[in-house]
């Protein structure tokens, strides 16, 4: 499952970054990083951009960036 088939309140964890160069270098500086812990905070009306929170910080990807983080969900 990717972080962007997830409704808001869900928590899950990080498994893979799929994407490679540019975008994967800026979501790990973002501290996007394998085995840290997301929450949805919430999804824009149109689906397009979703809020999360990781590392006690807030911070909004696009559905396309979200799609290349592959997680599991927390219970």
């Amino acid at each position: 499952m990717n972080l962007s088939q997830l409704k808001p309140g869900s928590k899950s964890r990080i498994l893979k970054i799929g994407s490679v160069g540019p975008l994967k270098r800026r979501l790990m500086d973002m501290g996007v990083l394998v085995g840290e812990e997301i929450i949805v905070e919430k999804i824009a009306p149109m689906g397009d951009p979703i809020e999360i929170k990781i590392k006690n910080y807030k911070l909004s990807l696009r559905k396309k960036e979200a799609a290349e983080i592959e997680v599991e969900e927390c219970v």
